[in-house]
């Protein structure tokens, strides 16, 4: 499994290496002296959708500022719903479990070498759930909870037109047990407007 892991990590850096290899080198205009720029922002996110016995709606905007070439900072929302159905050769024991997550985020981004990112990204989500039994059984209902993560990873940039794709791979330290996020390293793939 580490291993897997290791490979996919070479290939997110070979990706960064050989879009850096392709790009010509930009004749860049004088930095104005300090102050806001707005054109340091950058917008992007996570969005995803699944459906079937595994469902899952993901919508988790997030706006930055590039500080300069190797610092950038923002902020984000969380919003995720998820739902699973289990069924057993006897219909008696099939069920359906629902999850939901509304939550906010930090990160902070850092860029060791170009289109290569390290990140560390806190959330405070708000998270609740339903278990719906199929054979007439009382539905258990999960409270909701705010619940703490702090999701650290590391990934690739790769320019595409007017901003860049972001593959990660992330890892939530916490390891609360009613984390979103569980107790595996996952993936996250998304699109940055900007710079």
């Amino acid at each position: 499994m580490v291993m897997k892991h290791f490979a996919l990590a070479v290939c997110f850096l070979v990706v960064a290496v050989a879009a850096k290899a392709q790009q010509k080198p930009v004749e860049q205009a004088p930095e104005k002296e300090g102050g806001f720029k707005k054109e340091n922002l950058f917008f992007g996110g996570n969005f995803g959708l699944s459906f079937g016995d595994y469902t899952l709606v993901n919508v988790s905007p997030q706006i930055g500022y590039r500080f300069n070439r190797y610092f950038a900072a923002g902020a984000g929302v969380n919003f995720q719903y998820s739902s699973f159905k289990y069924r057993y050769y006897s219909s008696f024991d099939n069920y359906k479990d629902t999850y939901g997550v509304a939550g906010l985020n930090i990160f902070g981004r850092a860029y060791p070498i170009d289109y290569v990112l390290v990140q560390i990204q806190p959330e405070a989500n708000y998270t609740w759930g339903k278990r719906k039994f199929y054979n007439g059984t009382k539905d258990l209902t999960l409270d909701g909870k705010i619940i703490p993560s702090l999701i650290a990873g590391a990934g690739a940039v790769i320019p595409a037109g007017r901003g860049s794709f972001i593959i990660m791979a992330q890892y939530d330290l916490i390891q609360d047990e009613r984390s979103p996020y569980s107790n595996r390293v996952f993936y996250n793939f998304g699109y940055n407007i900007g710079f």
